[in-house]
This record gives C-alpha cells, structure tokens and sequence, in this order.
C-alpha cells in the first residue's frame, strides 16, 4: 500500500482535544493524511492492511503547535538546520513549528520564505510556517513588503527583538499591516533599558555583579504597543512575557477588548533569577528569569486565560556558546524536547486541568497564527501526539534530538513521555 494511501488506526486511546471539548477513551481512523472518523473506545475494526496502534493507557492529543521555534537556518546551521529540528520537534510530540523572522538573511522576501518552505519540505517531518519581518532587514526604519509576505505564506510579522525608535514609522508599521489583515508579533522590549543587561534586574544580579534588565525594559514596551493598537485596530500577539506587571497589562487590555493575545516561555514557568546564583549559563536567557512572585503570576495569568499560549522559545546553540562568563554566553534554551515535559509538570504541580494546558499548545497557538491546525475533528489534517501520562524519566543528553544541548533541565525528574508522533496521517515517530 502506498504512503498516500495507507491507513491507520489509533485503538483504545484516551482522547483530548480540546478544540472540540473531548475528554474520552476513542478510536481514531486515518486515511490519506487526514482524521476520518472517531468513535467510541474498542468499536472500530481495524482494516485489511491497516497499521495499528495500540493506544490503550496512552493518551492521544493532537499535535503541539509552537509559536516560536529558531530553527537557525538559514545562517547559521552550525548550530542547527531545519532538517534537524524538524526531526526533534516530531520526536517531541511537535508537529507545527513557527520561526521568526531573524534569520540570515532576514525573513523580508519571499525568496526568504520559499527557501525556508522548501527545506522543511524536504526534511518530512514536522511543518514549518513563517513570520515576515515587519520592517526591512529588520532595522526599524523602512516598513517591509507587507503584502508579498503574507502572499509568500507568512502568518504574521514581526521585529522580534530589534527596536523600532521611531513610535510614528512603528504606527505606521502597524496601520499597514491592519490593511492586509495581518496579526503583528511584538516581543515587548524597551531598547535603550535592556540593551546589554543579561538578567532580572534585582538583588541578586548586583551580587553576581551582572547588568540587569528591569522589568520596565518589558512594560513600556507593552504600553507604546497597546497604544498603538488601539489606534490603529491591528491584532497583536505579544510574545515571551517574563513579568507579573507585563501580564497585568495584557489581562487589562483584553478587559478593554483590545485585539491581543499572549504566550509565554515554558521555562518561564518552573525558573527564576535564584537558578542563575550560580552563574549558571544554560539558565541565561532573554527575557531575563525573574523572580518567584513573576513566576507564579505568570503562572496564574496561564490559568485564568490572559496568557494564551505556552511555546518552547526554542533556541540551539553550539556547546562553546554556553561556556564563557555568564554575561558573554549566548541567550537561549535548546528547549523542544521539554515543551511537553514541562506543561505535563505544571499541571502535576499546580493541579491545572490538563485538557486547558494542552488547548495552550494545540488549538490556541493555532488560532493565534491563523492556521488550520492543533485539532482532531473529522476531515483535519492528521497531525497527533500519542504519550505515557505515567512513565517517568530523566532528561539526559540521549533524550535531546536537537542539535542544541544547551538546557538547564539536565537531571530533572519528568512523568509523561511521547510515545508516538502523527504527521500527515504518517506515523514518523514510535518510541
């Protein structure tokens, strides 16, 4: 039987999705890549030549969608490619990944985006979409080729971290991409107030002797930003929030109904600055960690809805960038493998239902980009992540598929792991 034609079928799964409110034990058919049919637990046949998977004691989620992966490529595959992160992110249980437009060259031409396109369809693996940037090179001063972007296949646009001085071209920016319909992807970040800090600004960054970065650096930029929506009517998505103040802001520009949404680092959620006391580079990240009080706001703003969604901030780096004086390492967190993990630990943790942690990284994120994903209804595309809610593991070096090691998680204790992995309605991953 042909890839195309091959079916599969899912036996005595217990099915969550949140989508569409289901919390039950199911059997799920695949055909030709898409879900054809859910039924009760132990009903469905399985077919002549049909592949089976025996879901019994496993749970079966659709697949994770991250709204912000740095795949690296192009410009920089000596830390990672496309092709390698692709491979991990199926392994993980991901089966959507969003990169931002920082790349080198630039995400600012469809040239950009199709070469990008291509390379993921070629690995085969997890799908990759795209974020435009929103000004040309993304250098703050010309506004990018909007429309050919979007027409290109880019979901959204973005400066990621890179200012934007001029409040009048940044309204501009705005106003233009509300023209095309096109949802902009701030990652709030005062400049001038965090340039070369490289930790939460607060007691113990002056006892390690390290510049900080206020929490003011994230505020004032949310501020300007919800102004400038509100003027202009665009729809925004403010990424990476680090700060209990920053999702006050976003809980109060919801009340208002102002058209944004919000995600954070799933790491935001289990670390603070005490885990950098040591110096501890893997937990050197930009938005800085912050202190436990954020932590649980940030905590609570996931559970009461103001944050949106949960996404890996997914950043691979060689081994070297890590071992330098703290403040010379490079910021980030190889971080696809512990996505999961580390939303299955929260709810383990706090007692957060389970079913709206998944709906943070299934159906939110993908309604947040606008695409047609993160669901297991009937005539969707088949993307699902099957997994053990009761093995318990270690994370080691084996457990990363990246090509980026750099993670503080080493040596925790996680209970949960991806067993089966969903793409296209092929099964591309069985542990």
């Amino acid at each position: 039987m042909s890839e195309n034609t091959m079916t599969l079928l899912i036996k005595n799964g217990h099915l969550i999705d949140p989508a569409n409110n289901i919390d039950q034990l199911a059997d799920i058919r695949i055909s030709e890549g898409k879900i054809t049919a859910i039924e009760a637990a132990d009903t469905v046949a399985p077919g002549t030549d049909e592949q089976l998977i025996d879901a019994t004691g496993l749970t079966v989620i659709p697949g994770l969608v991250d709204c912000c992966a740095r795949l690296r490529e192009p410009g920089l595959e000596n830390k990672a490619t496309i092709h390698s992160e692709t491979i991990a992110a199926t392994k993980a249980g991901i089966t959507t990944l969003c990169c931002p437009p920082d790349t080198e060259p630039v995400i600012d031409e469809p040239a950009v985006v199709e070469l990008i396109h291509q390379k993921a369809a070629n690995s085969g693996h997890s799908h990759v979409i795209t974020i435009g940037a929103l000004t040309a090179g993304l250098h703050g001063e010309h506004l990018s080729e909007m429309h050919a972007l979007k027409q290109a296949g880019c979901v959204g646009l973005s400066n990621c971290r890179k200012p934007v001085q001029n409040s009048l071209i940044l309204k501009r920016a705005f106003a233009y991409a509300a023209t095309f319909d096109m949802c902009v992807f701030i990652e709030p970040d005062e400049h001038w107030l965090s340039i070369g800090g490289c930790a939460h600004e607060g007691k113990i960054a002056t006892r390690l002797g390290l510049k900080g970065i206020p929490v003011s650096a994230e505020t004032i930029a949310i501020t300007r930003a919800l102004e400038l929506i509100a003027e202009t009517g665009v729809r925004a998505h403010f990424g990476r929030l680090s700060s209990a103040h920053g999702a006050e802001l976003i809980a109060r520009a919801k009340n208002e109904q102002l058209p944004v949404t919000a995600d954070v680092s799933a790491h935001q959620l289990h670390l603070t600055e005490q885990d950098i006391s040591s110096y501890n580079s893997a937990c050197h990240v930009i938005p800085p960690l912050r202190t436990q009080r954020d932590m649980e706001a940030l905590r609570k703003a996931v559970a009461d809805d103001t944050i949106d969604a949960i996404c890996s901030d997914h950043q691979p780096h060689n081994l070297d960038a890590k071992q330098a004086p703290f403040a010379s390492t490079e910021a980030g967190i190889s971080s696809l493998e512990t996505l999961l993990p580390l939303c299955l630990r929260l709810s383990q943790q706090t007692g957060a239902d389970l079913a709206a942690l998944i709906n943070k990284v299934t159906r939110s994120p993908a309604n947040i980009l606008g695409i047609e994903a993160g669901s297991l209804t009937p005539g969707a595309n088949a993307d699902i992540c099957i997994f053990n809610d009761d093995e318990d593991w270690q994370l080691d070096t084996e457990c990363i598929h990246s090509h980026g090691k750099n993670t503080p998680f080493y040596g925790w204790n996680f209970q949960g792991k991806v067993k089966h992995t969903i793409v296209d309605g092929k099964l591309l991953f069985s542990d």
